[in-house]
């Protein structure tokens, strides 16, 4: 893993993502290339030159819709599949904006076409034939980690789980050392059960672990052997925590095996000056340009809900936002005139007989939405974060659920990460496991993050997921 302002990305997405890149790159200048030699012989030096500009564009812009398509999402990297899927999708949506791009600071019209059309040849030709064997033979040597779990028990085996599915050829695990803490059986176990004979320390080097997490919630009463584990983190070896464990590999704080005083002690939750004003700051231009192209799509659905359900086109809810402090909403009524007439809050459950025609949609598309870019000049909201609940919610929640109120320390948002990692809540455990990407989101937010999750919010909301 690495750590770029305090969000955990995967080495191998990072290795991913930089061939992409040199691959685009490489496509389009081949391109560029061929569109001068075919037009003059020799080719000028200057002429080759030229065709950089042009390459850089169409690599940047391509990177930043494989990441809008999901191509290093933790559960789908390596995947040559995915990743020629959204190359796809990339031609089809981008391919409009990019040839525009190119007309105006590179190539004349009939060039430009041919560029990228020539572009995207090379480019599936490069992913077949370098990017597949080049990840998947010789780079997994880069990333791959020997993972060691202290424990047998219940977390142990939920951890190794985690590891096998979230790892994504990451991560090998060694096996398992056992605590003062009953096993499960061994059936049950994916790996061996070391000899507790030989101390940590020494398996750690005749495994040569790289990383060892500590499987076991409950840590007293000597259950742990914390002088070998001390031995081993001085001899270089990370040891993690089953929450700090999570976080890095699954991108969210797990309430199970949470603690007051991890969150006390650990990284995180930076909120100063600099880093607030920079994202609000952020807040207000992308607001503002949304706003901008947005405005047709909000007439349209404003004179739809009209002359289905009548007035009033907008919708005003309280909802909680930071520090506890509510605001109004504003939302397009998605919902008849008399859902809750009897004032009693619900959660919104798929196929709401609650829902107008138009409602289903523009919920869908996520259209129901873009009036809260009001709420975000105004300050009430950011683009990014905890999406904002309803008092009665957040009074029920805080109840029942531990460190809830914690998502309120940072300003509710439009979009989060909450939102791309995971569906619709409508119910207490739902509520829950979004709780553990809010934690995440609140404990890691940075600029990149937000850049991040405003990049996959386009997937969501093209594909529909997650929207009742």
């Amino acid at each position: 893993m690495i750590r770029v302002f305090d969000h955990y990305v995967p080495t191998r997405t990072v290795l991913e993502l930089g061939t992409d890149f040199l691959l685009l790159l490489l496509a389009s200048v081949a391109a560029g290339a061929t569109l001068i030699v075919t037009h003059s012989w020799p080719p000028e030096a200057d002429d080759l030159l030229q065709t950089l500009w042009p390459a850089l564009l169409f690599a940047a812009a391509t990177s930043l819709l494989f990441i809008a398509f999901g191509a290093y999402q933790r559960d789908r990297a390596g995947s040559l599949r995915v990743v020629m899927m959204c190359a796809l999708l990339a031609a089809f949506v981008g391919a409009g904006p990019l040839f525009l791009a190119v007309v105006l600071f590179s190539y004349p019209r009939d060039m430009a076409l041919k560029f990228l059309g020539l572009s995207y040849v090379y480019l599936f030709v490069a992913l077949a034939l370098i990017r597949k064997p080049l990840l998947g033979v010789y780079a997994p040597r880069l990333w791959s980690r020997n993972v060691l779990i202290v424990g047998c028990g219940s977390e142990a085996v939920q951890a190794a789980a985690d590891l096998t599915q979230r790892g994504v050829g990451g991560y090998r695990l060694i096996g398992f050392y056992p605590s003062n803490q009953e096993c499960a059986p061994l059936g049950a176990l994916p790996a061996q059960v070391l000899d507790p004979a030989m101390s940590l320390a020494q398996l750690a080097r005749t495994h040569s672990v790289d990383e060892i997490v500590v499987g076991v919630r409950e840590q007293r009463g000597g259950v742990l052997p914390l002088r070998h584990l001390l031995d081993c983190r001085t001899q270089g070896i990370r040891v993690h925590s089953l929450a700090s464990f999570s976080e890095r590999l699954k991108g969210e704080v797990p309430l199970d095996s949470l603690k007051a005083s991890w969150l006390i002690y650990g990284n995180g939750f930076a909120q100063g000056w600099w880093r607030t004003t920079i994202k609000r700051g952020f807040d207000i231009v992308t607001a503002l340009v949304l706003l901008l192209l947005a405005w047709p799509i909000m007439l349209l659905a404003a004179a739809a809900i009209m002359l289905e359900d009548g007035t009033p086109v907008l919708f005003r809810q309280e909802r909680v936002g930071r520090h506890g402090r509510s605001f109004q909403v504003l939302k397009f009524r998605s919902m008849r005139k008399d859902a809750e007439k009897d004032g009693i809050a619900r959660w919104a459950q798929a196929n709401d007989s609650r829902i107008t025609t138009v409602g289903r949609f523009i919920r869908k598309t996520r259209i129901d939405e873009l009036p809260q870019l009001f709420n975000v000049l105004r300050g009430e909201m950011s683009l990014v974060g905890p999406r904002p609940e309803r008092p009665s919610f957040v009074e029920q929640l805080t109840e029942q659920i531990p460190f809830y109120a914690i998502r309120h320390s940072v300003k509710p948002g439009l979009t989060g990460w909450a939102q791309v990692r995971f569906s619709y809540g409508a119910s207490l455990a739902d509520a829950r496991r979004k709780l553990q990407f809010d934690l995440y989101y609140v404990k890691n937010h940075s600029l990149v993050l937000d850049i991040q999750i405003i990049l996959e919010t386009v997937r969501v909301v093209l594909l529909g997921e997650g929207a009742r």
